[in-house]
């Protein structure tokens, strides 16, 4: 989580969805200082006063829905948009992607209710930061 999460902040920030700060990198390392101090500081807080069984059910649906979102959007993005310059392709599309998105869902609904509760919250929380923040601030909407 200390290694990937400050660097999606940091990308997006650098799209608009998040202040420039969390865009801020170290002059010398060449890293996201700040969101990586953030972020630290946030899996600090949450691993001293949270259960470890409820942050691994936590990490693991947010996680699983990340990968199912991506999933799907490797799909869509090849039957919409095939024209547009991919680095990296995927095999066998449309199988390896739909296999994704369906093991994703099946583990997904595995956990406890309440996690799912969590994460609707969670996903509100997301939504509030783009609707007051991020759709404003956005490189796309310019």
């Amino acid at each position: 989580m200390l290694m990937g999460q400050p660097r999606i902040f940091y990308t997006m920030s650098k799209d608009g969805l998040l202040p420039p700060m969390f865009s801020a990198v170290h002059p010398k390392f060449k890293t996201p200082w700040l969101a990586t101090i953030m972020t630290g500081a946030v899996a600090m807080v949450c691993a001293g006063l949270l259960p470890i069984g409820l942050l691994g059910e936590l990490v693991s649906i947010g996680t699983l829905l990340a990968f199912a979102i991506v999933c799907g959007g490797v799909l869509v993005l090849r039957y919409t948009d095939p024209e547009i310059p991919r680095p990296f392709r995927t095999p066998w599309v449309p199988v390896v992607p739909a296999l994704g998105v369906i093991s994703c869902v099946y583990l997904m609904v595995a956990l406890p209710k309440d996690t799912w509760a969590r994460l609707i919250v969670w996903m509100a929380l997301g939504l509030a930061i783009y609707a007051f923040y991020g759709r404003k601030h956005s490189r796309l909407n310019k």
